[in-house]
């Protein structure tokens, strides 16, 4: 079983900076694919990025693309995206998710097997 907690949400201000962390407890970290999603009211749960086992390949989606930065310390089990830029439509609840694979980028929540519980992210205009 893997538990996931993610820290690092609040309230910033458009242009403004935030760093979200995902701690994860087990023994295998660096085995597994990691992810950020979030979640606007209303709205699916959709990919912000991903990251390989072995942090030698991420993906973002087109939308965050050139603010946000995905890393993994797999010393630490500890995923991080650090958001720059931030803008109003950032505004979700950000969440963490894992999958053990050391295979290819999985983008789809339904790929992802173990979740921390969110942090909210509002970014205020």
């Amino acid at each position: 079983q893997v538990q996931l907690v993610e820290s690092g949400g609040g309230l910033v201000q458009a242009g403004g900076s935030l760093r979200l962390s995902c701690a994860a407890s087990g023994r295998t970290f660096s085995s597994y694919i990691m992810g950020w999603f979030r979640q606007a009211p209303g709205r699916e749960r959709d990919i912000v990025s991903a990251i390989n086992w072995s942090g030698g390949s991420t993906y973002y989606a087109d939308s965050v693309k050139g603010r946000f930065t995905i890393s993994r310390d797999n010393s630490k089990k500890t995923v991080y995206l650090q958001m720059n830029s931030l803008q109003p439509e950032d505004t979700a609840v950000y969440y963490c998710a894992a999958r053990p694979d050391r295979g290819n980028m999985r983008t789809l929540a339904e790929d992802y097997d173990y979740w921390g519980q969110g942090t909210q992210v509002t970014v205020s205009s």
